[in-house]
């Protein structure tokens, strides 16, 4: 065999062996994402869904810090992160202290935290006062008991805790069922791609 084949055969083995890592490398990555907000499903926010991306906000309603009958296009103008929760749901309660955190640094006029407790009507001042602890006073309370819960329904949200974040337009960004760590770094550069300018 000649000298150049000794070489040439190993070279060539090895070439293929890259070749064929960074295929499959490629294919299983969040790199291989077109979507902007979905290259940003990393770390803490792995399971960020923005399969239903444009969808509009529904008009159900729920209950408003001010025990009024208010809806998700009230806050049109504003990109929302609406996380729907409960006190009986322990990954909601151990997620809430994030959302706070969240809101504390991002809150602004171009971003909120809406907090929709889910709990039955005899809970309603059990979660307000659960919700003021976990968040440390940082979230208003809104409310949405079971009699109510067609706005569960229509935001398509399966479990809780879920959360889905609605632009300025009212239409579905991304959402993500389970809990997250909003005040990740992940979390604050998804708040900041979203409401760049």
């Amino acid at each position: 065999m000649s000298r150049v084949l000794k070489f040439a055969i190993p070279a060539l083995i090895a070439g293929l062996v890259l070749a064929v890592s960074y295929a499959l490398l490629s294919a299983t990555s969040k790199g291989g994402n077109t979507d902007p907000i979905g290259k940003l499903a990393t770390g803490s926010l792995e399971k960020l869904d923005v399969s239903n991306r444009g969808e509009p906000v529904t008009e159900a309603t729920f209950e408003g810090p001010d025990g009024q009958e208010m809806t998700l296009g009230d806050f049109k103008g504003q990109t929302i992160l609406v996380n729907f929760w409960a006190t009986w749901c322990s990954p909601c309660e151990r997620e809430m202290p994030s959302l706070g955190s969240l809101e504390a640094q991002k809150g602004s006029d171009d971003f909120k935290v809406i907090a929709i407790s889910v709990d039955a009507s005899e809970d309603k001042d059990y979660a307000r006062e659960r919700l003021g602890e976990l968040s440390g006073g940082v979230l208003d309370f809104y409310f949405a008991p079971p009699e109510n819960w067609d706005i569960v329904y229509d935001a398509g949200a399966k479990g809780f805790p879920t959360s889905v974040i609605y632009d300025e337009t009212g239409a579905e960004i991304a959402r993500l069922s389970g809990e997250a760590e909003w005040d990740s770094y992940e979390a604050a550069a998804l708040v900041d791609a979203i409401t760049a300018d």
